[in-house]
């Protein structure tokens, strides 16, 4: 039987690996992984391991309430737009950063600045983080 690509993604996520998809039609990454590439449509993809690293590009304050009971302890946070070396762009927490107007500004006028991952904890489940580096 096979593991659900969900699983697998968290399960990548707590041995701290940002595992993709690498179309071998088209070569483009689909992260986090699906079961076709989000670019053509094939079905011929690779697992591919992303370094993580990349750059903020906007950083935010979270919702309130957060969007899942299971964020209320991490609640505040910070939450950005990076774009990976390989291309990638994903949203994600970003750790370090203040939620207040000024810390936020600063980030804001400074960006992009460079990430690497950052992988916390949320009750139980791993959550894809950056911090600043």
């Amino acid at each position: 039987m096979q593991k659900s690509i969900i699983r697998g993604y968290y399960e990548d996520l707590e041995q701290k690996k940002l595992i993709g998809k690498k179309c071998r039609k088209c070569g483009k990454i689909t992260f986090p992984p699906t079961a076709i590439c989000e670019h053509c449509g094939s079905r011929e993809i690779d697992a591919f391991e992303l370094s993580g690293e990349g750059e903020l590009l906007f950083v935010s304050h979270s919702m309130a309430p957060p969007p899942n009971p299971r964020f209320n302890k991490i609640a505040p946070y910070a939450y950005g737009h990076v774009r990976l070396q390989e291309g990638v762009f994903v949203q994600g927490i970003i750790t370090g950063v203040g939620i207040d107007p000024e810390s936020l500004l600063e980030f804001y006028q400074k960006c992009p600045v460079k990430v690497v991952p950052d992988i916390i904890e949320a009750e139980g489940l791993s959550i894809l983080a950056f911090k600043i580096k």
